[in-house]
């Protein structure tokens, strides 16, 4: 039997080893690891599609609802985005050391800051084998090594997509125990993963919220995290109506189950009478409940009251919660009261309150006159992502390379001493 403790503990020092490695490596050899690894995913993508094929199977025999099974699906066509994935890393600006703010002090000493890796990142994810990779990709770019633990469902195809990473490693002349994979489905290895301290400096959940719950509640080690997406559109009296429709159909209808789906419309006073039976009848055609206040009811007839609890809900359904509102002030104040801080947009043509709403609502990203669904690392030009942080300590908001990396001053003299 597999002492998990033990088991974890050489995982945990083999990775803080290479991760020294790592911090050292250059940018030619990263990128043609990476490129390595995507030539290596595409030219077995059928062997990765056959050991998929064993997950799907028993994930069946489990009773996994279909939407599961889409996820954890893997064909010829995601196998290409997983490899396409790895070359638009490559091609990102390398993060690491990399010094700004270099400036001369009274002594003569120069003091700037240097960016650096943050060491040993651990990942916890669910459903997904392409996490398997993408995460990879990004922590062996911005100079960690990382530990992956993907969700037991996926433990075949996250094996063989793992041993093609470290096969790209190696051909690149990289420690290959900078990319290691959990090799056990034992629940108990998530837990001693969440206590390595000595060896692990950040983890990163990536899942449902029971997951993320019991991971803010284990780890003794930082997290970069969101537990909800809870993100709001506010129409305001004074917002462009066809510009409004089209960001409020995009930010619901685009894709139901991710975290930058609007939950939540705010809608102003003097726009709801013109707007709101409108917005209702499409978004009734694509099979959207709403659930709104009684002065939305009174506007959309066939809505259902909304409760309390459903300005707190996180839907991830065809589910939309419908508020009408005096203002800016009004909205803003919902937001602040109901909003996980994630995404908030507002529609305007107005430029003060535009940017009224930018500098007074705390959201990891406030947007003006687009989609909510715009959140997203590739999006802002990140090139991918390992998350969005709803935290304000260290990265927030989608991270990617710069995410997963720090500071350190650094000081540049010729020979001066302090007086």
């Amino acid at each position: 039997m597999l002492d998990i403790k033990e088991y974890m503990h050489s995982v945990g020092e083999q990775a803080r080893a290479t991760s020294r490695l790592m911090g050292r490596a250059d940018t030619a050899a990263k990128n043609r690891a990476l490129l390595a690894i995507a030539n290596r995913l595409e030219d077995d993508a059928q062997a990765l599609i056959s050991e998929n094929a064993k997950d799907l199977e028993a994930g069946r025999a489990k009773g996994l609802d279909a939407a599961m099974l889409d996820r954890l699906t893997l064909s010829t066509r995601s196998v290409k985005a997983m490899a396409e994935g790895l070359r638009e890393v490559a091609a990102l600006a390398d993060p690491v050391g990399e010094i700004t703010g270099l400036a001369y002090r009274p002594s003569g000493i120069q003091v700037g800051r240097m960016r650096v890796p943050l060491g040993v990142i651990g990942i916890i994810y669910e459903s997904r084998p392409n996490v398997t990779a993408d995460a990879a990709a990004l922590c062996l770019k911005s100079g960690n090594a990382c530990i992956l633990r993907g969700g037991s469902e996926a433990i075949h195809s996250n094996r063989a997509i793992a041993e093609r990473v470290r096969a790209g490693l190696a051909e690149a002349g990289l420690p290959e125990g900078a990319v290691q994979l959990i090799d056990t489905t034992d629940r108990a290895a998530v837990g001693e993963l969440l206590r390595m301290e000595q060896f692990v400096d950040v983890i990163v959940p990536r899942g449902g919220k029971g997951l993320i719950e019991r991971i803010m509640a284990e780890s003794r080690i930082p997290i970069i995290k969101h537990l909800d997406g809870i993100c709001h559109v506010y129409i305001d009296d004074k917002a462009d109506h066809e510009k409004a429709i089209r960001i409020a159909m995009n930010a619901k209808t685009h894709r139901y189950g991710v975290c930058n789906a609007m939950e939540t419309l705010l809608v102003a006073e003097g726009i709801a009478a013109s707007l709101l039976p409108e917005l209702a009848g499409l978004l009734k055609e694509k099979g959207v409940e709403m659930r709104g206040c009684p002065k939305t009811l009174k506007l959309i007839p066939d809505a259902i009251p909304a409760t309390e609890e459903d300005w707190d809900t996180e839907y991830l359904a065809a589910i939309l919660s419908i508020r009408i509102v005096a203002g800016l002030d009004e909205a803003m104040e919902h937001i602040h009261n109901h909003s996980s801080q994630h995404t908030e947009a507002i529609v305007t043509e107005d430029y003060t309150r535009a940017r009224r709403f930018l500098r007074e609502v705390d959201s990891s990203s406030v947007m003006v006159n687009a989609s909510t669904r715009f959140a997203d690392g590739f999006e802002y030009g990140l090139g991918a992502e390992i998350g969005i942080s709803t935290d304000k300590l260290h990265a927030r908001g989608p991270v990617g390379l710069e995410g997963l990396t720090t500071q350190k001053f650094v000081v540049l003299g010729d020979g001066q001493v302090r007086v």
